[in-house]
């Protein structure tokens, strides 16, 4: 079972899109970092992960369950 599933998550900031069609999932018990430069989008998609943030256009699944 996956405990995430992000599928084409896009979140736009006025015209600034911060996260572009993202897509991945986390298998149950695997650890995920994440990293990237400055601007890359690392805390958007947190926050969108840990429902402080909504999102503009994709799908976000969390133990299965849509996250909206």
């Amino acid at each position: 079972m996956n405990v995430i599933e992000v599928e084409n998550l896009t979140k736009y900031y006025g015209k600034l899109r911060a996260l572009d069609s993202v897509s991945f999932s986390v298998p149950e018990g695997v650890i995920l970092g994440v990293i990237g430069p400055n601007g890359a989008g690392k805390t958007t998609l947190i926050k969108i992960l840990s429902c402080l943030l909504t999102y503009d256009e994709g799908t976000v699944r969390l133990f299965g369950k849509a996250s909206r």
